[in-house]
């Protein structure tokens, strides 16, 4: 049996608002980039909430993001979810965006999910290169032969 070939690019569509879901996307893209392989990351609807710029307070605002499940799911704990994974030597957000902007993943983020969650003409993150584009762009940056992966 031969063996499968790997995908040669790697497309994610990172939906979900929830914290860990938005790292978890940042972990898959940030590893794939390392060995070498193209990564972009759509985010749309909930999840362009991780890329707004900080607030007022100067936190980052995904700090501010629910959780998905476990233990203070629903109840904004991002930031004390990352602070824990920091103290046990698991990658933090920042971190993790910050190996994602070094190897080269592009950042998309859905003008409609913009729109749709109140954010259109607010202003994003400024450290991150972000494109400002739509699902058909999305799409025409795919591979046929990549993968596309929905968080």
């Amino acid at each position: 049996m031969a063996a499968a070939t790997p995908p040669d690019k790697l497309s994610v569509i990172v939906y979900s608002g929830a914290y860990d879901r938005v790292h978890y996307a940042l972990v898959l893209a940030a590893a794939a980039a390392a060995i070498g392989r193209p990564v972009t990351l759509f985010f749309t609807m909930g999840a362009c909430k991780a890329l707004k710029r900080a607030g007022a307070d100067g936190k980052p605002a995904w700090r501010k993001l629910p959780l998905s499940e476990g233990p203070g799911a629903n109840k904004g704990t991002g930031g004390k979810r990352d602070d824990g994974y920091a103290k046990a030597g698991v990658a933090t957000f920042e971190e993790l965006l910050a190996s994602c902007v070094q190897f080269g993943v592009t950042f998309m983020v859905c003008e409609m999910g913009l729109r749709a969650m109140g954010l259109e003409g607010k202003p994003l993150r400024d450290d991150v290169p972000i494109q400002e584009g739509g699902v058909v762009s999305f799409l025409n940056d795919a591979s046929k032969d990549g993968a596309v992966i929905f968080i």
